[in-house]
């Protein structure tokens, strides 16, 4: 590992005023050098490999503090040790006190250090962020302490750092000199009074090393969304290749869709747990924004270290990397149709000890009665269009966590303890589509778990990652009105028997328990080679029934057994060659599956329906750099779904069982290239492009009526398609600007079964054409030196696609939903004190209002409205 050290001090002579001397200590550690050593790989056991060119930060702007008037009247001097984040502009983004002063010293020293404005450190001349320590002196008038020479001809340096290789003193860091006699110059200072603080240097951020792998991987980093009234589901659409659809408004079905494939080809993970296993519920779209800090987008190919059968590709949701010092972070929006959404945070680390505290908070509310159009009898009995409120479809949602543990001890890189609690209520305003409406449907939800992880570097290249866990999970579903409803939310009509949905009464509970781990090993045997094994088995309890049915003396099918174990194993090897040019990711994973159900017959006697299930899996993840611009990766997955648990055993609402699920297997492929171009005067330039092809068996897929669906086994499709990405950054960073485009073509290729007939078309329901843009003007400095205002314009176009099968129907008869052009504005004014940052945002979405539809022809909100506040310490 090679290890740079730049010492910097510039001190003044005494002035008659108060002054102060700063010095900054770096260490810049060169990663590709690094990677061996910090797994525990012996210096003398690694090969020499060149060593990236990593320029530290250079100090441009300083603000001097003012000394604090206390302090002053009581001669107090003192150094204020900080630790300063800087983005890849080189600007002060955090200034954390490592070493209180008191006396009113710190908050003068972090609130100038936020003022501060540097040149970026750089890694093979490209900016990047980074961090460093920095010491802020205060010092009295020569009057006020005791005399002393001046040291004004040497500048002390570090222990083993030649005199040639320190900066000078940068230009303006110090108040003008008053005349003063000629001092002899001082000895330099013996090795024992310099003391460096090493402080890492991130010359690559973790975001931008998973681009820069083999993975064929979109990072979403969510700094500036945060900010924006915006959930998740609105910022994954953002992304080329993704597509997101919701059955209503806040709280509802999202369908998330990747090259194609769909929710239940998809995995989601929170910090490497799956989403329905952290304590957020199983709607991605419903996690609160401001915990995310960076979303991690897989295409087809999933990495083995989370342990996932995954079809089509995963999301990762990171919540928090950086654990140091003490945050406190909270957010309100307040928008259209009463809707508020409140979250709340704070975490502290004790560096000394290492022992870490966070909790979370979050609740959302809303009754969603936007307007919709339908069709409603006139007086003549005649459907006549009309513009109407939802009436019944209320959304309330709250949970919150606690995790505490230790980070960088001998004995755990980190050691973490989290339990959560969740509960959800929802109101259903009709089925899948919008043919019927309901007024006293109802579900929801309760959870709690909790998870440990561990983390450790051992000696010899060794590494490991575990976390294991227990959720237990709690769904109602009541459906026991005796009315039928109209759009304007009247009883109609007395029911001959409660129920709006199946004419039956249902009132079902269902119990699910999950146990799950997940272990990670890695071992560097050489610097250049890394072998990792993942196992992540789950256990699966499930048990339940419907009141409404034993009331009647039928029997219940939830109470039949129900027990689920899987385990899936992944081998991975990775190769770095060409001096970092080339890396490769070969891998192999093995699928076992063990379900146990009783099945009811319609003898109304169980029968075991049990299935075992084992299949295996292999994969490659390729990248070469072709030059310091351009990227090109290949990837390819051999891979396997199985079947899930609401998929199994039905999800307890409107989805039945089906014991006798197939997994689903497919052939992924990714290829693409892309480029990052280094600033220019006209600003700095970016863009990419991937071709993927999906070949999948056994697609499984709801079939059914209105109100109740079973998943099948229904097809072989196949997904052809192309999507791609361009973005420009001007110079000084007040306008960016990005776009992408993504062309998906998922056909039937089934020549029997169920939609054979159907061969050669497209598979209904999926948008084949969609498209973004955005546009981000910023100003900085606009009322006060640390704040900044900016307005972001964002619009997506969905082409027209079918409901149903190309070919049903003829002319005007087939079911298809028309192009749609939606836009947002968002406009958010930022402001940094020495201790706050404080953001207010306006958001208005669907800024035309115009009609909007998604999965199944049903209608999404029109024209909405959020205020949001977000306050972080």
């Amino acid at each position: 590992m090679i290890d740079i050290f730049i010492v910097k001090s510039a001190t003044g002579p005494r002035a008659r005023g108060p002054w102060h001397g700063l010095s900054y200590t770096l260490l810049l550690g060169g990663l590709l050098v690094a990677a061996p050593v910090l797994a525990g790989v012996p210096q003398d056991e690694v090969p020499a490999t060149p060593a990236p060119a990593l320029e530290a930060p250079q100090l441009l702007e300083f603000v001097e503090a003012p000394y604090p008037a206390k302090a002053e009247q009581e001669r107090v001097e003192a150094t204020v040790l900080l630790r300063l984040t800087l983005d890849a502009q080189g600007t002060v983004t955090e200034a954390e006190v490592l070493e209180p002063a008191g006396h009113g010293f710190d908050e003068a020293a972090r609130d100038a250090a936020l003022r501060f404005r540097f040149e970026p450190a750089k890694r093979n001349g490209v900016p990047v962020p980074s961090r460093i320590a920095y010491s802020y002196e205060f010092r009295l008038p020569a009057a006020a302490v005791p005399t002393a020479p001046v040291e004004d001809a040497v500048t002390p340096r570090a222990p083993g750092v030649p005199m040639e290789a320190v900066p000078a003193p940068v230009e303006g860091s110090a108040p003008e000199r008053s005349p003063a006699p000629p001092a002899t110059p001082a000895p330099a200072p013996e090795a024992a009074e310099v003391e460096p603080i090493e402080v890492t240097v991130e010359g690559e951020s973790e975001a931008q090393r998973l681009r820069n792998s083999a993975e064929s991987v979109r990072v979403i980093e969510m700094g500036q969304v945060q900010r924006e009234a915006a959930d998740l589901g609105q910022v994954l659409a953002r992304t080329e290749g993704i597509g997101v659809r919701r059955v209503g408004g806040l709280g509802s079905s999202a369908r998330f869709s990747l090259a194609g494939f769909t929710n239940e080809q998809i995995r989601f993970f929170i910090d490497g747990v799956p989403l329905e296993l952290a304590g957020y519920g199983p709607e991605f779209a419903n996690v609160p924004v401001n915990f995310v800090q960076r979303m991690e987008v897989y295409q087809g190919v999933v990495p083995v270290r989370f342990g996932a059968d995954a079809l089509g590709g995963a999301v990762q949701f990171v919540t928090s990397e950086k654990l140091h010092g003490t945050r406190v972070a909270a957010s309100y929006e307040l928008g259209s149709f009463d809707t508020h959404r409140l979250t709340l945070s704070g975490s502290h680390l004790h560096e000394p000890s290492g022992l870490f505290v966070r909790a979370t908070g979050f609740y959302d509310s809303t009754p969603n009665d936007y307007r919709v159009d339908v069709e409603v009898p006139d007086e003549l009995g005649r459907l006549v269009p009309k513009t109407l409120p939802r009436f019944h479809d209320a959304y309330r949602a709250g949970g919150g966590s606690v995790e505490a543990g230790f980070s960088d001890h001998p004995w755990a890189r980190r050691l973490l303890l989290r339990a959560f609690a969740s509960t959800t209520a929802k109101e259903l305003q009709h089925g899948v589509t919008m043919d019927t409406p309901y007024g006293d449907v109802d579900s929801g939800s309760n959870s709690a778990g909790a998870t440990l992880r561990y983390e450790q570097v051992h000696g010899q290249g060794l590494t490991t990652d575990a976390v294991g866990g227990y959720v237990f999970r709690r769904s109602q579903f009541t459906d026991v009105g005796t009315c039928a409803y109209d759009w304007f939310g009247r009883c109609v009509q007395q029911l001959p028997q409660p129920g709006e949905i199946e004419s039956r009464a249902v009132e079902r509970n269902v119990r699910q328990h999950t146990g799950f781990a997940r272990f990670n090993v890695g071992w560097r045997p050489a610097a250049d080679h890394v072998l990792r094994l993942a196992v992540a088995p789950t256990w699966v309890g499930r048990s339940g029934e419907d009141l409404a049915l034993r009331a009647r003396g039928e029997v219940d099918p939830l109470t039949g057994d129900r027990r689920i174990l899987s385990l899936v194993t992944g081998l991975e090897y990775e190769h770095d060659a060409l001096e970092g040019r080339l890396e490769n990711i070969a891998f192999l994973k093995d699928y076992i599956q063990r379900s146990r159900a009783d099945l009811l017959l319609p003898s109304k006697v169980f029968q075991p329906a049990d299935q075992n299930l084992h299949h295996l899996g292999v994969g490659d993840s390729l990248r070469f750099r072709v030059s310091d611009v351009l990227t090109a990766k290949a990837s390819y997955e051999w891979a396997t779904r199985l079947p899930r648990p609401d998929e199994l055993f039905g999800d307890g609402i409107l989805y039945g069982e089906n014991l006798l699920l197939r997994p689903e297997r497919s052939h992924n492929v990714n290829v693409e290239l892309a480029a990052v171009l280094p600033e220019t005067a006209a600003g700095a330039f970016r863009g990419n492009v991937l071709g993927f092809a999906r070949r999948v068996d056994d697609f499984i897929q709801p079939v059914g009526r209105e109100g109740y669906f079973t998943y099948q086994n229904v097809i072989e499709a196949r997904s052809l398609g192309v999507s791609g990405a361009a973005g420009w950054t001007s110079p000084g960073q007040w306008l960016t600007l990005d776009g992408n485009a993504t062309f998906q073509d998922f056909r039937n290729i089934s020549t029997e079964g169920p939609f054979a007939e159907f061969e050669g078309q497209r598979l209904p329901n999926r948008p084949h054409l969609l498209a973004n843009g955005s546009a981000r003007l910023q100003w900085t400095e606009v009322a006060s030196p640390r704040d900044e205002l900016s307005l972001s314009w964002h619009t997506r176009y969905i082409h027209s696609f079918f409901r149903s099968w190309e070919r049903l129907g003829q002319g005007g008869s087939k079911q298809s939903i028309g192009a749609q052009l939606l836009h947002s504005l968002a406009l958010t004014y930022v402001t940094r004190t020495s201790r706050a940052t404080l953001s207010w945002t306006v958001d208005v979405q669907n800024l035309t209002d115009a009609s909007a539809f998604d999965f199944m022809g049903v209608q999404r909100p029109g024209r909405t409205v959020a205020a949001k506040l977000v306050a972080e310490l």
